[in-house]
Formats: structure tokens, sequence, C-alpha cells
């Protein structure tokens, strides 16, 4: 019996559950199309941030200002301004290049700083054909005279711009901080999300004790960071109904990891960890892995496991929430060695 692995995400059908997430080198024409080749159903490029488009901007002006009162001319080498590209446009020129030699869908990610910026990258990321958007609303709250919510309203006011100003499919890429995220996922929803990523890592700088000066540093995510994500698809699959795509993002490393998050009502898996860690080839394992666990248990597809564990059909969702922390606060077992008698 073949295993169908087939899924929708966004309104997209994809011919796995397994995508692969917002990475550096998933921009890179070679990388995607070995991924392509390792079996992923999307890929999801890396974000496109406002702060570098401005950056280009201004160490151009920069640039141009420098010679200007020292050598006049100076002004007759500088190049035309149409020659110039920033940030925005290369990222515009991965999209084209990736659509005309990948088979499967091609999702851009944008981090924008103003309302302006939201809107205008979102409108050259539909140009450039991508088939989907996913918006990164990754922030630090930590402006004491702004209160939560208004930090959330800000977040719902980007997403309502956005959708107003374009046509493809749009992913909201959430962190798990937000005071009441189940009202909050479902504000999002309602202001024209077509589905929601969980959740967002947050990296967070370093300090090195032999300077003092703050580094930043990458952690991959490991499997342990998968509960998280599986906790809230399982609480807002019914928030979020048949209709809205939810994807599972920090963990996935194995098909077991897969299997977890589709059981309680996830569209999609996303890695990007494990990738960076193995290669594009990884996502083939990984696949392999989700394909034999389905047909050992003999499942027709990816649709009959989905939802199959979802906490949401208990009457009282805050006190089966109670009693499953009691439950893993008890679980813990003392290693004998530690007990009265016990050796090391």
């Amino acid at each position: 019996m073949s295993v169908d692995l087939r899924t929708r995400y966004l309104g997209l059908d994809l011919r796995s559950p397994i995508v692969a997430s917002a990475a550096p080198n998933n921009a890179d024409l070679a990388h995607a199309l070995r991924l392509e080749e390792a079996g992923v159903g999307a890929i999801v490029m890396p974000s496109l941030f406002e702060d570098e488009v401005i950056h280009d901007q201004v160490a151009l002006s920069s640039a141009l200002d420098d010679a200007s009162g020292q050598f006049a001319e100076a002004a007759g080498y500088f190049p035309a301004i149409e020659q110039f590209t920033d940030a925005a446009e290369r990222y515009a020129m991965s999209i084209l290049r990736l659509k005309g030699r990948v088979s499967i869908p091609v999702i851009a990610s944008l981090n924008a700083s103003t309302p302006h910026g939201w809107v205008r990258y979102a409108q050259l990321i539909q140009d450039s054909g991508a088939d989907a958007i996913e918006l990164n609303l990754y922030r630090v709250a930590c402006d004491r005279e702004r209160s939560a919510g208004a930090v959330e309203q800000a977040d719902i006011d980007v997403i309502e711009a956005v959708r107003r100003a374009v046509d493809i499919p749009i992913a909201v890429k959430l962190a798990p901080y937000y005071t009441a995220l189940t009202e909050f996922a479902a504000r999002a929803l309602a202001a024209g999300a077509d589905g929601l990523v969980l959740f967002n890592r947050f990296y967070q700088p370093d300090v090195d004790p032999d300077t003092l000066d703050v580094v930043p540093r990458i952690e991959l995510s490991t499997p342990a960071e998968l509960r998280l994500p599986v906790r809230w698809i399982a609480l807002l699959r019914a928030e979020a109904g048949a209709w809205a795509s939810l994807a599972a993002s920090s963990g996935v490393h194995s098909g077991a990891d897969a299997v977890k998050a589709i059981a309680v009502g996830a569209d999609v898996v996303m890695m990007t960890s494990a990738i960076l860690r193995f290669g594009a080839g990884h996502a083939a394992r990984v696949e392999g892995e989700l394909r034999r666990w389905l047909e050992e248990r003999e499942y027709r597809s990816v649709a009959e496991l989905r939802g199959s564990t979802v906490t949401a059909t208990a009457l009282d969702r805050p006190a089966f929430e109670r009693a499953n922390y009691l439950a893993t606060l008890r679980s813990w077992t003392t290693p004998a060695w530690l007990t009265p008698g016990g050796t090391p």
C-alpha cells in the first residue's frame, strides 16, 4: 500500500508535509534544487529585512556624498541610480531565480520595521512570483511606554495592511509570548492570515566572559523544543478550523517528530536546524521515517493521522491543561543512586 503524503498548506497543494523553513541558504539555487530533490513540499526563503534595505540605501547615499565636496569631477563617475541594486531587489531576483527552476512552492518571508515597509515589500514579493508570504513578526517588546495591548494591536494592523495589499496566501509566524495566545491567534486569522507558524525562535545574544562584549551566537534547535508548538497546535486546531493552516516549527528533526506534530493537527512540519546540521538530504530521511511509521500502522495518508490526538476535544480545556501539568510534574522519577542506600 502506498501512503499518500500530500497535504494542503495556505491553500497550496504540497507533495509532502515536510517543508524547508527559512534558512540563510534557502535562497541559493543549488541548495533549493537539492531540497526539491530530497522531497520537501515547499521552500521558505530567508527573511527580507527592511533594515537591510535601509542600510543599503544609506550606504549608497553616504558613498555619493563622501567625495562630492572634495572632488567635483568625481560626480561624473557615479553610477546611474538605476544600476544600484538594494537588498529588496536582490531578494526579488532570488524569488524569480527559484521560481524559474524549482517546481515546488516558494514561500517568501518578510520582517519589516515600518507600516509602509510591510506593504511595499509584500507587494514586491507578490510581483516577483512568490506562491505565498510568511510575515515574520519578530519583535522584542522592551518599550515600557507600550502596553501589551498596543503591541498586539500593532501586529494585527500589520496583518490587515498586508492582506489588503496582496492576494497571495499569508502565513503569520508567531512567538509564544503573547499574553493570551489563543485570543491573539484568532484575531490574526480574522485579520486575514491564512495560517499560523508556531513558533518563531528568539535568538538571544550572549556575553563573552573574557571581554564582556555582547556577541551574537546561534544555538540550533533540539527535538525537546518541539513540545511547545505541539502543545499549542493541539490547543489551536479547533480554533483555527479546517480552513486555516497550522505549521509546526522548532524542534522537528525526525520522522517521529513529524508524526507528533501532524497527530495534533499540523498541516506541515518545518525544518531548519536539522537541515543545517545534516544537509538537504536529511529531509528525505525524515520523510522516509514518516512514511514507514504510517505504513506500519496501516494509515493510508497523512490526512488520516492529522488531528487524531487533539486536546481540544476535552470539554474543559483549562481543567485538562491543569491536570496535564500536574501529571507531568509527578512523572519525574528520582534516579536510584540518589535514593538512600543507592550508589552512583
